[in-house]
């Protein structure tokens, strides 16, 4: 049975011989009937608030999985940029060991060319010694002709003369 605080402030008993004080009976339901006015009021209240707490939660809730699946879709995209990063630093670093060996080849094909040409040139030094060398026989053999000549152009003017 349901009873509303109007139902227990309008109730009304029948008078019998030796009953209860109708002032009183009538003073208790009024209490009881603002008392459990009161209870509903705050059961309402209390529904109310406890709706709105769900609600807050259901919110919250949503702001969590939000959060999750950004998390997620985050984690996801900075695995996906170190992933391109190492491949893009790989083939950065393979590109330079490419070029690395390219201009070692260079460098050595180079090495080979100025060496080539050192060994041109030692070979022309001994050359130029080698014709110094002749040059300045032929000159002493000619300035040994020369002397000898003078010597022999000497004693005979000294022959002559003496």
């Amino acid at each position: 049975m349901n009873v509303s605080p109007l139902d227990l402030r309008q109730q009304r008993f029948s008078s019998a011989f030796r009953g209860f004080n109708r002032i009183e009976v009538t003073a208790f339901l009024s209490a009881v009937a603002d008392d459990y006015e009161q209870a509903l009021r705050e059961t309402d209240r209390m529904r109310q608030e406890m709706m709105r707490m769900e609600a807050i939660i259901h919110e919250h809730r949503e702001h969590e999985r939000t959060l999750k699946t950004t998390l997620i879709t985050a984690q996801k995209l900075a695995d996906d940029i170190k992933a391109h990063a190492e491949h893009e630093a790989q083939r950065i670093f393979r590109e330079a060991e490419g070029r690395t060996e390219l201009l070692l080849e260079k460098a050595q094909a180079r090495l080979g060319e100025v060496q080539r040409e050192i060994d041109g040139l030692k070979l022309k030094r001994k050359d130029v010694e080698t014709s110094i060398e002749a040059t300045m026989q032929a000159l002493r053999h000619t300035l040994d002709f020369v002397r000898e000549q003078d010597a022999r152009d000497n004693r005979v003017l000294h022959a002559l003369t003496a």
